[in-house]
């Protein structure tokens, strides 16, 4: 009798604890159910947002988390299967290395677009009164590639100024049985540097440049405060062509706009001195490239470093290419990790705003 006890005791804790088991896995479930719904939810409330592509030209895959925290992105490959189901789904327009383009024959299939958020500070390609024309708002990056693209100046122009490449290739080549003593570059410390865009880029340049005890000359459209030329010891040049007659260097950083289209050209480069080195950071058709070939075939000046060409890259049989006396890098002025990571979460940010109905961080506005 007593054993029957024990048992059915057993059999009731048992019983107990099964059912509390039970209980346990279907709050469980039901938790991660909630929990699946809300993510649901969640995913279904972020806006749309087109991109060109992740990885080769488009987005790199490290920083599409920033876009992905925000957006539900589609790659214009995966809209073209379906641009009328996607069309109106789309709010912003996420544009890197130009793409997608905004062109009127995508632009109709966005009846939801409010924002192109760019990346990058130029907006040469985009037709900014006509976006507006549309209820669409503009936004670039500024500021956050000044940093990066001051230090691309700086080493194109050490690296045009001491020869580092043609160094570099006499000490790999499998030839080389001695340094010839013929490989001379030219002083930087306490030369003069001319910078054509004083802006945030231009300013960093200047900043950079003290530090080699340079001498800065700078033309602007409007002149700096005392204060910011006194903290860089740089001075105004009012005439473009005094600040190419003085400069070893000329540092161009200006934006493309139809006044700067072919700002260096036959003229300016003929005013440059013959020991001068013409340093381009801001867009391929500001320097007119034919004149910069035949002016570094005839040493009307000594060399040129360019971040930018027109197009991008030259085609493999333009005349720059074959030169001794030209450095070119690929337009990767803005290319760091940090810088990249910065650019698009203030693209991010400026398609939020755009999107929420709120000002943008640094939107374009038609001049």
């Amino acid at each position: 009798m007593q054993c029957l006890r024990q048992v059915w005791r057993m059999t009731k804790l048992w019983t107990v604890a099964s059912t509390s088991r039970s209980l346990k896995v279907t709050n469980l479930h039901r938790s991660m159910n909630t929990l699946q719904q809300k993510q649901q939810v969640m995913a279904e409330a972020k806006p749309w947002g087109l991109i060109s592509e992740v990885g080769d030209e488009g987005f790199q895959e490290s920083v599409i988390d920033i876009i992905e925290k925000h957006f539900h992105i589609i790659c214009l490959k995966e809209f073209f299967k379906n641009p009328m189901l996607h069309g109106p789904k789309i709010q912003a327009l996420l544009m890197w290395n130009c793409s997608p383009a905004a062109e009127p024959s995508l632009l109709s299939c966005l009846p939801s677009l409010k924002v192109v958020a760019n990346g990058g500070v130029g907006i040469d390609h985009l037709d900014v009164p006509y976006l507006n024309s549309l209820g669409v708002k503009v936004a670039n990056t500024p500021g956050v590639v000044s940093d990066a693209t001051a230090d691309m100046a700086m080493a194109l122009l050490l690296a045009s100024a001491r020869m580092v490449v043609e160094g570099h290739l006499i000490s790999v080549d499998p030839k080389t049985t001695h340094v010839p003593q013929s490989l001379l570059g030219v002083e930087v410390t306490g030369s003069t540097l001319g910078i054509i865009g004083m802006g945030n880029i231009g300013y960093k340049v200047a900043q950079r440049s003290k530090g080699f005890d340079m001498r800065i000359l700078y033309h602007n459209r409007n002149r700096r405060s005392v204060e910011d030329e006194q903290a860089v010891g740089a001075s105004y040049c009012e005439k473009l062509d005094d600040l190419l007659k003085e400069s070893d260097f000329v540092v161009v950083v200006v934006n493309l706009t139809p006044d700067t289209t072919g700002l260096i050209s036959h003229r300016e480069l003929s005013l440059m001195k013959p020991t001068a080195t013409l340093v381009n950071v801001s867009r391929g058709l500001v320097v007119d490239q034919d004149a910069l070939a035949k002016a570094l075939k005839s040493g009307t000046i000594r060399a040129a470093a360019l971040d930018v060409t027109h197009p991008e890259p030259l085609p493999r049989d333009h005349p720059l290419l074959s030169l001794p006396n030209v450095l070119i890098t690929p337009h990767i002025g803005t290319n760091t990790n940090a810088t990249i990571r910065k650019m698009v979460q203030l693209m991010v940010d400026n398609a939020l705003a755009g999107v929420k109905g709120l000002p943008l961080p640094s939107e374009v506005k038609p001049k």
